[in-house]
């Protein structure tokens, strides 16, 4: 998903270690063929390929990933749209970057939009009624988490950390410890250690803009865009989102980080999320803002 992964595990011996380990691996390379649109062959870019108004049949675990895709875009007001894909194209985010044109961008908009798709629940069928793409950077690494959470369930497979670019997933806890020890980096000194959190459970996604931005004739281009303008994101600094599940958090990370500081800050606390703002000022000064809920999670 272009990214980097990495997992640790622990386990009575070094065969079953490493069986652990590989068998992880590879659930998470099945979600990838399935998830990621950094591949041509994956559903999802399958999907991005079909014919305009013509179904598209999607697994049931797929389509109902589909459901909360559409759920979360509208209780966010569109601050996550997964339909960015045309956005993305617009700006070369994954290339060398670039400034669109207002027609080019005007365009990419209107490709934008989670009421360009259609679901059919009965049928688990997704319809495009525009040439919408569907870009997974804001929510496959968290679903991809929640399926390895539950096959390692199913497996009963324990005591591991996934780190799957920016967002942790644990489950079960070290021999001997009560938590796993997580550091939060400085928004824009990736090296340097910010926070250092105590995580029992669940999942932590960070969404900001220092490591991934592009530059275009010395200019910044954000890599993190607002699906509501087809510009990037205003706010500068970091935002992490603890959740249960990685879907959400991954997500929510991304919305919040859309929304900015004060609209976002409001909106996670007035849904009791556990939410933590690293804003930078001009003078590059850090600052931490945190929601209740997160300050009972991680600061109490």
């Amino acid at each position: 998903m272009g990214t980097q992964c990495r997992i640790d595990t622990y386990a009575h011996d070094r065969q079953s270690g490493i069986l652990q380990l590989e068998t992880l691996l590879e659930i998470l390379e099945a979600e990838e063929r399935e998830l990621s649109t950094w591949r041509s062959d994956s559903v999802l870019s399958r999907l991005n390929q079909h014919p305009i108004n013509l179904p598209f049949v999607l697994d049931r675990h797929l389509f109902l990933l589909f459901t909360d895709l559409s759920f979360w875009s509208f209780a966010t007001r569109s601050a996550f749209d997964p339909t960015i894909g045309a956005l993305v194209e617009a700006w070369d985010l994954r290339g060398r970057g670039r400034y669109p044109s207002d027609d080019s961008l005007k365009k990419a908009l209107g490709k934008v939009g989670m009421q360009y798709l259609e679901l059919n629940y009965s049928r688990s069928q997704v319809v495009r009624l525009r040439p919408v793409t569907i870009d997974a950077g804001a929510f496959g690494k968290g679903e991809a988490l929640d399926h390895l959470l539950r096959n390692s369930v199913e497996l009963n497979y324990d005591n591991w950390l996934v780190d799957l670019g920016g967002q942790v997933m644990v489950h079960g806890l070290p021999p001997g410890q009560d938590a796993w020890t997580i550091n939060l980096a400085h928004p824009l000194k990736r090296q340097e250690s910010v926070l250092r959190l105590k995580l029992v459970s669940g999942t932590l996604a960070t969404s900001g803009s220092s490591e991934k931005n592009l530059k275009f004739r010395g200019n910044r281009i954000g890599h993190i865009l607002d699906p509501r303008t087809g510009l990037p994101a205003a706010y500068q600094g970091s935002v992490t989102v603890w959740h249960s599940r990685g879907l959400v958090a991954d997500l929510l990370s991304t919305a919040l980080y859309v929304m900015g500081l004060e609209k976002g800050l409001q909106w996670a606390e007035s849904r009791n999320l556990a939410a933590c703002y690293m804003p930078i000022a001009e003078d590059s000064d850090l600052e931490i803002k945190a929601t209740s809920a997160f300050k009972r999670r991680f600061f109490e």
